[in-house]
């Protein structure tokens, strides 16, 4: 779900000095000069736990927010799939954005310390106005829609502004000399962020699903409890506030980086003139205001933010899990036997995966390619997860080739669909004037394998119906409209032949529900009961009622006075259901006949299961190797700018998928298809820029180049030093 942001090389932690011997552990709040209480008598600082389950309970935030937004914006704003897929995507890219505010702010104004304080507070209003937002009571639809996107500005705000700071500020609780505990602490800090998110992602879609709250899912207590979970992230912060070793701010590197980039092309620029020497390298044109280490440091990062540019198109696929990947599975069926499985909650798989995968990958596959001699490069694995993401979408797509195959029929223009409905006592023939359906004869009761397609001269037509029917021929007249399904009911009433012409549903159920109507071809009035009463007069059909997914076998049927059961079995997912109530004449008693006007989904989610493999197997070769790789390719002040530049890709690869939901409306299968061929192209491209890249030593490079100051430039280091100063 989340790939570790910092490791032990990023904390720029300058350690406290040695205390004296039997020296007393401070009381209050720990300076930096001294060192704090510690767990159990180890060398781990006792605020560090304070740390982890603030990283815990916030993580459970974020990703239990994120969980059921897709199917928010779908079910309860009722946008779109492509408006809800690229809201998704916009607030998860702002959460990718904001980190370099925040970076900003605790480096150069705040520290780290107040910055997750005060972002964190602004987390919780974001988190308290989405919440409410989500009430359907609470304003109408302008209000909902208002209060959900503030409230998302103020998350994205508050996640992406803390994002940078929190593992930073664990790293400075430890001393200089405890490198082994500091990465003890990542390790577990990492285990925090995906246990947070495993659990969330399991659970708020079940307080979505599961639990009904004003008549519908309940959005309101799904998004409420990462609400609470904020704020005991925010209050357990706080608690340990006398025990954390606080370093001021330092300064922003990101600003210098940015200074001196800037500094450097304005140089070249007005330098362009042929008399004047050309530099071996642009950067060097800054030289007349910065020193050569800092200009050497920045060419590191540049090369390594040059290598950054095609990796947005791996994230592009990999954050489709909460919308694209959503939305597949609400077409899917979610029954696992002894459980059901929300659309929503497949996203756990990620997490679980992960810490799965990690392992095996760290202590299994890894050791195997080293065995077998192979030169298994950074790029080459960062390469090959570009590949399983791809080859998960390639799988993505052919699930939804067969998930569609069980989709209603596209409604156009001067199109209708019908089907027959044979209620009387023998088979019936139906032809249709100067259209080609219906060939076969039609038994009673025989529930229709599909829809017929009937092509009109306008947007409304009458149509001449001829039913044969025991040796006799009845015609008729029935008014059709275009974009709309019928079905057309033939029955008998007094002993006579009739008809009648009803519209379908034009659509799949929502939300994994089912639908079911009544016919009811008694003499006398019914009355059933399904959750509230429902009231069929003689002869004719019901409105569908939108049920959930389960069996029904004990439904009340009360007419002329009598009361009896009727059994419908299993209503199943994205279905639609006619159920005829009839007469058994033998034996006096009632019978539902129940007819599939919509198939179930019948494509099991289970089927999702190897796209989820191929795209953790993916982020694990990519996303954990990217950063390991790149922190080892800039020296440890610079760790931070590598940070930043690593979190933009995450943001920019959600742009494009907000672009492309928006600006190609493709087949869903074809966008799947697109996706993955994008991605195998910019693996292309990643692999040749990766084969021109040569892996250095920051340190062993930093140092030979300090050796070439010059005592002028050394001047201008004293003189930049002294500017910064004042």
């Amino acid at each position: 779900m989340e790939t570790a942001e910092m490791t032990e090389e990023d904390s720029t932690i300058k350690g406290g000095e040695e205390k004296q011997k039997g020296e007393d552990p401070p009381k209050g709040i720990c300076p930096p000069e001294k060192k704090c209480p510690k767990i159990c008598g180890t060398n781990y600082p006792l605020s560090i736990a304070f740390i982890v389950v603030n990283e815990f309970c916030e993580r459970f935030s974020y990703y239990g927010l994120k969980a059921v937004l897709t199917l928010y914006f779908l079910y309860f704003l009722h946008w779109n799939e492509n408006t809800s897929t690229s809201v998704y995507h916009a607030f998860s890219g702002l959460c990718y954005f904001t980190p370099v505010f925040g970076a900003f702010i605790a480096d150069s104004w705040l520290g780290k310390y107040k910055t997750i304080i005060y972002l964190s507070i602004v987390y919780v209003i974001g988190h308290v106005i989405k919440s409410v937002g989500a009430i359907p009571m609470v304003g109408n639809q302008i209000g909902h829609v208002v209060m959900s996107m503030t409230g998302l500005s103020l998350i994205a705000l508050g996640t992406g502004g803390i994002k940078p700071c929190v593992a930073a500020f664990g790293g400075d609780q430890f001393e200089e000399e405890h490198v082994q505990e500091r990465s003890t602490f990542f390790s577990v800090f990492y285990l925090s962020i995906n246990a947070g998110s495993l659990l969330s992602t399991f659970i708020t879609p079940l307080l979505r699903g599961d639990v009904k709250c004003f008549g519908r899912d309940c959005f309101a207590l799904a998004f409420g409890v990462p609400a609470i979970l904020m704020v005991i992230a925010l209050v357990v912060f706080i608690a340990g506030n006398r025990l954390y070793k606080k370093t001021p701010p330092q300064g922003n590197i990101l600003l210098e980086v940015y200074k001196c980039i800037s500094f450097a092309v304005t140089n070249r620029i007005k330098n362009r003139s042929p008399e004047i020497p050309k530099r071996k390298h642009w950067l060097d044109w800054a030289s007349e205001k910065y020193s050569n280490q800092l200009i050497t440091e920045v060419k590191m990062v540049t090369r390594v933010l040059f290598l950054f540019i095609p990796l947005p198109m791996f994230w592009a696929l990999f954050d489709q899990q909460g919308s694209r990947w959503t939305l597949q599975a609400i077409k899917m069926n979610g029954d696992f036997g002894g459980f059901v499985l929300q659309p929503d909650q497949m996203q756990f798989l990620n997490p679980l995966l992960i810490l799965v995968l990690v392992p095996v990958f760290d202590l299994g596959f890894y050791p195997l390619i080293n065995l077998c001699k192979l030169n298994f490069t950074p790029i080459k694995k960062m390469a090959t997860g570009m590949i399983l993401a791809g080859l998960a979408f390639a799988v993505a797509a052919v699930v939804e080739l067969k998930v569609e195959e069980n989709a209603m029929p596209d409604l156009i223009s001067k199109e209708s669909h019908i089907q027959v409905l044979n209620l009387a006592d023998s088979n019936i023939e139906v032809a249709v004037l100067h259209n080609d359906l219906f060939q076969l004869s039609i038994e009673p009761f025989q529930d229709p394998d599909d829809y017929s397609k009937i092509i009109l001269t306008g947007a409304r037509q009458s149509l001449p119906f001829r039913i044969q029917y025991q040796g006799s021929s009845f015609t008729f007249n029935r008014t059709v409209q275009e974009k709309l399904l019928y079905s057309l009911i033939i029955y008998k009433a007094a002993g006579n032949i009739t008809s009648s012409l009803i519209k379908d549903m034009g659509g799949k159920p929502s939300e994994g529900m089912a639908a079911i109507r009544f016919i009811n071809t008694l003499a006398q009035d019914v009355n059933i009961t399904l959750g509230k009463e429902e009231f069929v007069k003689s002869y004719s059909a019901s409105d569908y009622r939108i049920v959930e997914r389960g069996r029904y076998n004990n439904v009340k049927c009360q007419t002329g006075g009598e009361e009896y059961i009727l059994h419908l079995g299993l209503l199943d997912f994205g279905a639609a259901y006619t159920v005829v109530i009839t007469r058994n004449n033998s034996e006096n008693l009632l019978e539902a006949r129940k007819i599939e006007d919509i198939p179930a989904n019948n494509i099991h989610m289970a089927w999702q299961i190897p796209q989820y493999i191929l795209i953790s197997a993916g982020e694990v070769m990519f996303s954990i190797t990217g950063l390991s790789f790149s922190y080892s390719q800039a020296p440890v002040n610079m760790k931070s700018v590598l940070q930043a530049g690593w979190l933009l890709t995450v943001a920019f690869g959600n742009l494009i998928v907000l672009i492309i939901a928006q600006a190609a409306p493709l087949k869903q299968w074809a966008e799947f298809v697109l996706f993955a061929a994008l991605l195998f192209v910019v693996c292309i491209i990643f692999s040749i820029m990766g084969y021109f890249y040569h892996s250095i030593n920051p340190e062993e490079l930093i140092d030979e180049d300090s050796k070439q100051d010059t005592p002028s430039n050394k001047n201008m280091i004293g003189l930049v030093e002294k500017n910064t100063k004042q």
